[in-house]
């Protein structure tokens, strides 16, 4: 990272203090509804300093990737203006297929959270106009999102460096099969894991899923619910090493 953004997310750090210090402080000689629009712009602002750190720590961790891509379609984020793109299609798939109680926006028409400042954010598009993405949140100290509703001490004790899938988001259509998107996507998930030091993927996937997702190889279902927080859908937690697809996920998602 350079000087300058150290510099600037430094300030961005000291601003987001100075706005958490200051955001419940009301004037007691001012009307009540000024009280309310000083917290409105405060927590807006705050939303704001957010953002931007994020931006800058996110197009910073995806610049230092190894990825070794062919398919010109087919990026790693590196500016700040493909990011926000792929915030607003996250938001606007989120709310089409009404999961937006369990993924909700930060800002509104924007989804994203801390985990994309150290994520390896995928998109697919063609003509500028990003239709589908995915994100591989690379393991630190803090726990992955899936922990909040599953217990991974077991798996952490069998592998050093775990990944997690996320964000899987592609612009609806009418096309029957798989898609573009999902194909390259994936194709690109699998660039990522080799290229990088993960030694595991995990996966929440849908039952209906599961089929699909036991044919690219390399795959062990480790638990399920038949609710995944706010989501009243029955979903599996996946392991999946990429390093031992199938042929038909090399046929299907390679080529």
């Amino acid at each position: 990272m350079t000087t300058v953004n150290i510099n600037r997310n430094r300030s961005l750090m000291a601003l987001q203090e100075l706005v958490e210090q200051n955001i419940d402080n009301k004037l007691s000689y001012m009307p009540e509804s000024f009280n309310k629009q000083q917290t409105e712009a405060l927590e807006l602002f705050k939303q704001r300093v957010f953002l931007e750190k994020t931006i800058d720590e996110s197009i910073s961790f995806n610049q230092n990737l190894k990825f070794e891509n062919t398919n010109k379609n087919l990026h790693l984020v590196k500016s700040a203006e493909e990011l926000i793109e792929v915030f607003k299609l996250r938001s606007d798939v989120f709310k089409d297929i009404q999961y937006q109680s369990q993924f909700p926006d930060t800002i509104e028409g924007l989804n994203f959270d801390a985990y994309d400042s150290t994520s390896a954010i995928l998109f697919y598009g063609v003509e500028k106009q990003i239709t589908g993405s995915v994100r591989v949140i690379f393991d630190t100290e803090e726990k992955l999102p899936s922990e909040k509703n599953f217990p991974f001490d077991n798996i952490r004790k069998e592998y050093n460096i775990l990944g997690e899938l996320s964000r899987l988001v592609v612009k609806n259509n009418q096309k029957k099969g798989l898609n573009q998107e999902f194909k390259y996507l994936f194709g690109g998930i699998h660039n990522v894991f080799i290229n990088n030091d993960i030694d595991i993927l995990l996966s929440c996937i849908k039952v209906e899923h599961l089929k699909l997702y036991n044919k690219f190889g390399g795959t062990t279902r480790i638990d399920g619910t038949d609710n995944f927080g706010s989501l009243h859908v029955p979903i599996h937690i996946m392991l999946w090493d990429p390093s031992q697809v199938s042929s038909f996920f090399k046929k299907a998602f390679l080529n």
